[in-house]
């Protein structure tokens, strides 16, 4: 039976956020149904299960995919959707509730995690713009695979932060105090990689502590990103002396991250990065394991419709 064109299909993902999670959907749901929305939803089974659900939605007729989740489970539902067999995968609107560890993404738009009314009012409202997806390529030893992402690719202490981060705050809960604690921890660490990046056809050589590839914030490293204009930026950050450090974390809770002297900032399309010894990886929060390099990393132009707040 043909799926009615309003009908939400929605993705429930229980592992994301708090121990809090079930009361909170509870809640989510009895508004949405107080609002007179026809919705079918789906809970999340665990880790990769996002990505699967939203294929079978997109495969089977929902054209608004909604996903109650954190930027994890975002970018699950953007690599379903993308892997789906619709043609136009442009007559997918994608709606977000926040619900996770990490929200990045949606408070970029002003989706804010407390308040869960003004996002499905925001679905249910249904404005809609075309955004950018960033992608990287890449092998895994077996195959070449390519993923996508809406908010960041991080690579280095930047995807060790967010990875941190999102352990410690199953423990204490608050994502302020999470992330500070993470931030702490790699700078004791003190960490650096060998890197060969080329961009703009520059070769960028050394040893550097993160790379940040941003459509969007990028967890604050790319602060002047936005995922409508086409470009992709990157920012380089080299280590910087022990008490640089501490100015460059305040820097980067100010949004100022880029006025540090010991990072670099490049606005580009594309990005090969030819090396990057033994960094995580990660893609809006997900870690991906390469095997080897290049991994080459780009952006495609408006090619995902999401919701947006008036």
């Amino acid at each position: 039976m043909a799926v009615a064109p309003n009908r939400w299909g929605i993705i429930y993902n229980p592992k994301a956020g708090t121990r809090k999670v079930q009361k909170r959907w509870d809640e989510i749901r009895g508004y949405i149904e107080s609002c007179g929305v026809d919705f079918d939803y789906v809970h999340s089974e665990g880790y990769g299960s996002v990505e699967r659900l939203a294929r079978t939605l997109a495969n089977n007729g929902y054209r608004t995919i909604v996903v109650v989740g954190g930027d994890g489970a975002l970018n699950d539902a953007l690599n379903g959707i993308l892997s789906s067999s619709v043609e136009q995968k442009t007559d997918i609107a994608l709606g977000i509730i926040p619900n996770g560890i990490g929200n990045d993404f949606a408070r970029f738009w002003d989706i804010g995690f407390d308040d869960y009314k003004h996002a499905v009012d925001t679905i249910i409202n249904r404005r809609t713009r075309l955004v950018d997806v960033g992608y990287c390529a890449y092998y895994t030893g077996d195959k070449h695979e390519r993923r996508y992402f809406l908010n960041a690719m991080n690579i280095g202490l930047g995807a060790r932060v967010v990875n941190i981060t999102n352990a410690t705050r199953r423990f204490w809960g608050a994502k302020a105090i999470a992330f500070l604690a993470s931030m702490f921890l790699v700078l004791f660490e003190r960490k650096q990689f060998r890197t060969h990046l080329k961009i703009n056809g520059e070769h960028i050589r050394g040893r550097v502590m993160t790379v940040c590839v941003g459509s969007a914030r990028g967890y604050g490293l790319t602060p002047n990103a936005v995922p409508y204009n086409g470009w992709l930026d990157v920012s380089v950050v080299y280590q910087p002396q022990f008490w640089q450090g501490f100015m460059g974390l305040w820097m980067l809770l100010q949004g100022r991250i880029l006025n540090h002297k010991m990072v670099k900032p490049y606005r580009t399309r594309k990005v090969k990065v030819l090396r990057a010894q033994n960094a995580m990886v990660s893609l809006d929060g997900r870690r991906i394991l390469p095997k080897g390099f290049p991994l080459e990393i780009g952006i495609m132009p408006e090619y995902i419709k999401l919701i947006i707040p008036k």
